[in-house]
């Protein structure tokens, strides 16, 4: 066997030429045929136990040409990958120039290969420097949405529905005086003023009295999810049955003995703050960060392969599909539900995926700069943390190979962030 590579007239990728013996062919279609035997009937032979020969005189030995390539190149081409140091980044195109019994199996794979990075300035960039403070304001509004959750519904007897109240109500849709499917629901309790139904539809519930029954006419947002109705009105049949109010606890040192482990609204205060501070410094840590590896980004050349876009828009398409499995949708329901078709879809996360893309090369070249790397207790440290959130045993987690390269790579990452923003010059 006989592998040749040289470069092609396209930056960023290489062209294999292989050229495989014939008696090496023959030996994979023979295999090919033991796996597929017991597919091909022959007059005269029990189905499965027709000789090769006698399949090949009936069928053509064409019939095991593809199934032979697939049986012999995968490990072929990785293992001429390997050998000659090719970081490939995307599927490699294959043309096959010869494939015939008896004769040498011929043909070429082009690949696209990871590409060079000329890194600019990453060492004391200019970065501006991020901040933030928790105010009184911030403080006060977590407390009064811990109220809103800690709220409790009173039922309102001596008057009719305001903005703000909570009105128990059955409703039942049509257009043109048939009912739609999923426009009908007895004892639906709605917040007015919550925006969560038809636009206009809540106003007109204002003013209602209970056991009142009326009609309220809307027209669905053009852009509403379902298509049969988008831009078309509808009457809604409306009966009041209860009014409901939100009746707010009163925020002292018995609420927060209620909502938290403290005893008065100061010890309260100052727990809220102190997380809130934290989060407030992660935030600012993240924005620097991301501030930083772009800053450096822009100051690179690189020529990224659109294998590797394509790959990473695979990947993001991948992440977004198993989101939408929570939710109990397919992506053929997402792209339907959202009038977007796969393509639509996947050119809009390009612009993403080549800045991922481009972050992940520019961070792979400054570790390779400044030779970066962690410490075996580090990587130690890393995995005992993860045996324990995740519940395995700490001795198989340190003896995953897999796992341990995982997060050896990850560590590489994270010192390579820390390093442009320790070297960065902060400016107010």
């Amino acid at each position: 066997m006989s592998v040749k590579v040289e470069n092609t007239k396209n930056k960023n990728e290489v062209k294999l030429s292989f050229e495989i013996e014939a008696e090496k062919f023959e030996e994979a279609m023979k295999k090919v045929y033991a796996k597929t035997a017991k597919y091909f009937t022959i007059p005269g032979f029990r189905k499965g136990k027709a000789p090769m020969n006698m399949v090949e005189k009936r069928y053509g030995s064409e019939i095991f040409y593809e199934d032979t390539f697939n049986e012999l190149v995968p490990e072929i081409y990785d293992e001429a990958i390997k050998e000659n140091n090719i970081q490939a980044v995307s599927r490699p195109d294959i043309d096959i120039t010869q494939m015939e019994k008896g004769k040498n199996l011929i043909f070429t794979a082009v690949v696209q290969v990871k590409p060079e990075v000329t890194l600019g300035k990453y060492k004391g960039i200019e970065l501006k420097k991020v901040g933030y403070t928790v105010s009184d304001e911030d403080i006060e509004h977590e407390l009064n949405h811990m109220a809103e959750h800690n709220a409790r519904l009173i039922t309102i007897e001596d008057r009719k529905v305001e903005k703000g109240d909570i009105a128990v109500i059955d409703f039942e849709g049509s257009i043109d005086g048939v009912p739609f499917e999923g426009g009908k629901a007895q004892n639906h309790e709605l917040e007015i003023g919550s925006n969560t139904f038809i636009p206009g539809f809540e106003d007109q519930v204002i003013g209602m009295d209970k056991e009142e029954e009326k009609d309220i006419t809307v027209t669905f947002p053009e852009d509403y999810f379902s298509k049969d109705l988008a831009g078309k009105p509808a009457v809604f049949k409306v009966k009041v049955h209860e009014i409901k109010k939100k009746e707010l606890p009163k925020i002292d040192d018995e609420f927060a003995k209620d909502v938290s482990e403290f005893d008065n609204l100061k010890d309260l205060k100052n727990s809220i703050k102190e997380k809130m501070q934290k989060e407030n410094d992660e935030k600012a840590k993240y924005e620097t960060e991301e501030n930083a590896i772009k800053a450096v980004c822009d100051d690179v050349k690189i020529d990224i392969p659109s294998g590797m876009i394509e790959t990473e828009v695979d990947n993001m398409v991948k992440d977004v599909e198993q989101r939408l499995k929570y939710q109990g949708l397919t992506l053929e329901q997402y792209y339907a539900l959202s009038g977007k078709t796969e393509t639509v879809v996947r050119d809009e996360m390009k612009e993403q995926a080549e800045k991922t893309v481009k972050s992940r090369l520019v961070l792979e070249a400054v570790i390779k700069a400044e030779d970066l790397k962690p410490e075996e207790k580090e990587v130690e440290e890393k995995l005992k943390e993860m045996a324990k959130n995740y519940g395995q045993k700490e001795e198989e987690a340190l003896n995953n190979t897999y796992l341990k390269d995982y997060i050896t790579e990850n560590l590489k990452v994270e010192k390579a962030i820390a390093f442009i923003v320790d070297n960065a010059k902060l400016k107010k």
